[in-house]
């Protein structure tokens, strides 16, 4: 138990011993301490407040609040697009409460980025991305936001795992994702997830709900590819070819008989009208096992595959029907972006 009772052995303390320096209190903190302080001072006046909706609010609305990131002086802010969702209104404070209306250049739910640009842009304070590909497991990392409204909140952990693949809001499969357990809540979501030297190597995205020490941000380097195709495009190019299906296993029989050795492939339940699968003759109940030299082993596999590299090129798909290998030939064509 701690005993808050006066000690008379304190007033033989020499004035030189109570003072207290910021010098002193520096050099009596660890490492750690430091690296943390450091990533703070250098990476926390980037960090943005991400309000959506209207500035006068009735009761019956809410508005939404996450994190951003600046990544360079003239207002360019990555964020989630869960954070900015459909709202048309868009307010940026920085941590000198300074707040400056912002607008979407572009979203991606697949990988749930998004970029905004601040209006009015100054010489602002940012941030660099780093190279995610660089990191390892155990090292430190620092989570920087607004978590339930408590702004420049700073919390530490390390990288648990990487690697990882979470499901989006879109359903697509976010791959490369850094799992850490650097605490954080609600309001952390579109923060930087920043290394020991500075540089953000993640975008705070995803929390277990119940679960202790458990979060997920997109890697930079997936937020470096994004942003670059929002830049050029106003969206990420994808490669479409109009189906709906799901992960299903193929049959042992009929994997014998077509020669193959897929025990899972991706069966298409729907096809669009005019879409390149209908023109190049698939069917609802056709399992495709093969793309482009791929090995097709389910749904997320196909929707992997679709990446813009294969828009507008004829691709050689295997499929089985009915248990029979055949061979299609599909076109591709480019995703229209997201509303």
């Amino acid at each position: 138990m701690l005993d808050f009772a006066a000690n008379n052995a304190g007033d033989a303390l020499s004035p030189r011993t109570t003072e207290a320096t910021p010098g002193n209190d520096r050099t009596l903190l660890d490492a750690y301490s430091n690296a943390v302080i450091d990533v703070t001072e250098r990476v926390g006046p980037a960090v943005v407040r991400v309000e959506t909706g209207p500035k006068v609010k009735t009761p019956r609305e809410r508005a939404g609040l996450g994190s951003g990131i600046i990544i360079s002086p003239d207002g360019l802010v990555l964020t989630n697009s869960h954070v900015v969702g459909s709202s048309k209104e868009i307010r940026l404070r920085d941590t000198e409460g300074f707040v400056t209306d912002a607008h979407v250049l572009g979203v991606d739910p697949d990988t749930d980025l998004a970029l905004l640009r601040a209006d009015g842009a100054r010489d602002l304070p940012y941030a660099s991305l780093g190279d995610s590909k660089q990191l390892r497991r155990g090292q430190l990392v620092v989570a920087i936001g607004n978590p339930l409204g408590f702004e420049s909140t700073v919390t530490a952990g390390v990288v648990s795992a990487l690697g990882r693949s979470i499901r989006s809001v879109s359903g697509r499969t976010i791959e490369d994702v850094i799992q850490t357990d650097a605490a954080l809540n609600p309001g952390n979501s579109g923060g930087p997830l920043v290394s020991s030297n500075s540089q953000v190597i993640g975008i705070n995205t995803a929390i277990i709900n119940g679960a202790q020490g458990i979060c997920f941000a997109v890697a930079s380097n997936t937020a470096q590819f994004v942003l670059s195709e929002i830049i050029r495009h106003g969206y990420v190019r994808r490669a479409f070819i109009g189906v709906a299906g799901q992960t299903a296993p193929i049959p042992r029989r009929h994997a014998v008989l077509a020669g193959v050795d897929n025990k899972m492939g991706a069966l298409l339940a729907q096809i669009e009208p005019d879409s390149p699968a209908a023109r190049a003759g698939l069917l609802p109940g056709d399992v495709v096992i093969k793309l482009d030299g791929i090995d097709i082993n389910g749904v997320d596999d196909l929707i992997r595959a679709l990446d813009r590299d294969r828009i507008d090129r004829t691709l050689a798909m295997d499929v089985l029907r009915l248990g029979r290998l055949r061979a299609i030939d599909i076109h591709p064509i480019e995703r229209k972006p997201a509303k």
